[in-house]
């Protein structure tokens, strides 16, 4: 995503799933770009699921909160269903208290209930290994 520095997102395929790590703040440029290169990864890898993992993220703020919402709907057109995991205790109250909410996008404390929830809930279809399908608590 930034050729000049250390990456600020990372996206990784794993079996039919593909793990998006936010591995800094993003300001509402770099968020867009996340938004397009993850929707694309998306068709590339015929991915069934995509999670999100935002806990480096110390504040996430209204357009970050929107874009994560509409990235999980484009996702879910294409055919993938979206997770977003990590979610620290402080942003969550925030986010709460700000009426920023995740919307219907599930949550997961981290990245195994995140690849659990998946497992439950895309047709037992194990998109990787080590986590077993039924572990972990996942908001719908």
């Amino acid at each position: 995503m930034n050729d000049t520095g250390p990456a600020l997102v990372s996206i990784l395929r794993q079996g039919v799933y593909l793990v998006a790590s936010v591995h800094t703040a993003l300001d509402d440029t770099q968020m867009l770009r996340f938004q397009h290169d993850l929707v694309d990864r998306i068709g590339e890898d015929r991915a069934r699921g995509v999670i999100i993992d935002v806990a480096a993220l110390d504040v996430l703020d209204s357009f970050g909160s929107m874009t994560l919402r509409r990235i999980a709907e484009m996702a879910r057109l294409r055919g993938a269903r979206t997770v977003i995991v990590g979610i620290q205790p402080d942003v969550a109250f925030a986010m709460v208290r700000l009426g920023m909410g995740p919307g219907q996008v599930p949550t997961a404390l981290d990245l195994e209930e995140g690849l659990a929830y998946l497992n439950r809930h895309l047709d037992g279809h194990a998109g990787l290994t080590g986590s077993p399908p039924g572990r972990g608590r996942a908001r719908p």
